[in-house]
């Protein structure tokens, strides 16, 4: 495979300044200048330890400058290592996976790559997001020799689960040679909640216990997003529960990200009282935990709570994000607050500098259907930035089947067809249309829609629900007989 060549220091022309305080580079400026006058910058630990700085104030070219003219033999393993990780934390990813394969090449020519530099090869691999350049890193890494630690054992199995290959991460995570650490377990958590497969992840940090390793605040967080998830509020109770015990103290005190988290499952597990426990009892709130309770309010039909929330994050001076918003919106469409709903859309940009995504299209569309103001319900999909998606449809077609306009709904279906031209065409929308003709009575109209998605081989998403028994979540799927009704 084709490997990224190192751009190393150099700055990209048109290169925006790096966002570091200019204290922090012009501090570094003077370090570097006092230790040339004392003669000390050509002595190998702390001219390793100049470019580390220079990196950690974000001035890659003066670091490369340095790592450039190194004097005697040449950079170590310590200088390749410093440039790689510090050009990863910079967010220059794959010039970092590129000075990370330039030191394997030199492996047994003055340098030798251990453990630490392999870790840092993994990391940026991982900040790349590239799977085909994680593996030829690990293929490198295993061709030189190289003895791995914890540490680089830990990074291996993060840079797989970051670039999508989970199977990978959890394969290796079962054969590591070396005592597993929190830091192993909660990194496989991680990978198996972010690629959805939560009820595993439960499963994992259940074998975590069995296996006497003491969790953390990052194992928590992971394991009470599978529960948001999977709506296992027993669980996350339990889990709940287990941190005090473990901790001594209420979980909330344990910082702002694990209470958001905790809040977060008990809103999405329909606890919403809990969840304003949970608000109520911490210390730090941030937008994170604002929005997640303005959402769970909103959902669950306590619009004027989600609303007089918002108004207390303003008053705090929190800045609103998406999500925030998104309830904000959802609380005006239970509350039937159409038009407050609306100014809210219209000041998401000018007021808090959030761009509408489709979602916030989304219920302002149904917002607007569910109070039978169609008209200008069609005209918000027609000027949406965005091309509409299913959800946005779906709204709109639910609205014209609550009012009986057919008429309306066969110009939103027309838009379906095209979309499906795109492939991006949805069997619940010809369901609903179908369904919509049946109850005017149009039957063979009904029909030739049911006819159609045959000819188109659409196939309905099947129904599903899930329950949660004695800690163990139980999903149920309706399948009808023919894949379509």
């Amino acid at each position: 495979m084709e490997t990224p060549r190192p751009t190393l220091w150099r700055r990209r022309s048109g290169e925006a300044p790096w966002p570091t305080p200019a204290s922090s580079a012009a501090a570094a400026v003077a370090v570097h200048a006092h230790a040339t006058k004392l003669g000390l910058d050509r002595e190998r630990t702390v001219r390793n330890g100049l470019i580390a700085l220079y990196l950690s104030c974000g001035e890659h070219g003066a670091a490369g400058a340095l790592f450039d003219v190194f004097p005697g033999d040449g950079p170590d393993v310590v200088s390749w290592t410093a440039m790689v990780t510090g050009h990863a934390r910079l967010g220059l990813a794959r010039d970092a996976v590129a000075l990370f394969f330039a030191m394997l090449e030199l492996d047994g020519s003055g340098v030798s790559v251990d453990a630490v530099a392999g870790a840092a090869g993994f990391a940026a691999c991982a900040e790349a997001r590239d799977l085909a350049l994680a593996r030829e890193a690990h293929r490198r890494v295993a061709a030189a020799g190289v003895a791995l630690d914890i540490v680089a054992w830990n990074a291996l199995l993060d840079m797989y689960a970051k670039c999508g290959d989970v199977a990978a991460a959890r394969r290796w995570f079962r054969g590591m040679p070396v005592a597993k650490t929190v830091v192993s377990w909660n990194t496989m958590l991680a990978a198996l909640v972010r690629a959805g497969e939560h009820g595993e992840a439960l499963d994992l940090f259940r074998e975590m216990q069995r296996a006497g390793v003491r969790p953390d605040g990052a194992t928590f967080v992971a394991v009470l997003g599978a529960c948001a998830q999977l709506g296992a509020l027993d669980t996350g109770r339990w889990v709940h529960a287990y941190m005090r015990r473990q901790q001594g103290r209420d979980a909330n005190t344990d910082g702002v990200i694990v209470g958001n988290a905790l809040l977060d499952m008990y809103a999405k597990c329909g606890a919403v009282d809990q969840g304003a426990a949970v608000f109520d009892g911490m210390p730090r709130r941030d937008v994170y935990t604002y929005a997640s309770m303005i959402m769970g309010l909103a959902t669950h039909g306590r619009a004027e709570e989600a609303l007089a929330l918002f108004a207390a994050m303003r008053r705090a001076s929190v800045r609103p994000n998406g999500v925030a918003l998104l309830g904000v919106l959802c609380a005006c469409c239970h509350a039937g607050l159409i038009d407050e709903g609306l100014r809210h859309l219209d000041a998401m940009a000018e007021d808090y500098g959030v761009t509408p995504g489709i979602e916030h299209y989304g219920c302002a569309v149904d917002m607007l259907g569910r109070a039978g103001r169609l008209d200008e319900a069609e005209a918000l999909v027609a000027a949406m930035p965005v091309p509409p998606d299913a959800l946005v449809r779906g709204s709109l077609l639910a609205a014209c089947r609550a009012r009986g306009d057919v008429d309306r709904a066969e110009r939103v279906m027309r838009c379906v067809v095209v979309a499906a031209d795109r492939g991006s065409g949805e069997a619940g929308d010809h369901v609903l249309l179908s369904n919509m003709y049946a109850s005017k009575g149009r039957h063979g109209r009904a029909v030739q829609v049911r006819k159609q998605m045959r000819k188109s081989k659409m196939v309905k998403d099947p129904g599903c629900s899930s329950i949660e028994i004695d800690g163990v979540v139980h999903e149920f799927r309706a399948v009808p007989a023919n894949a379509i009704a």
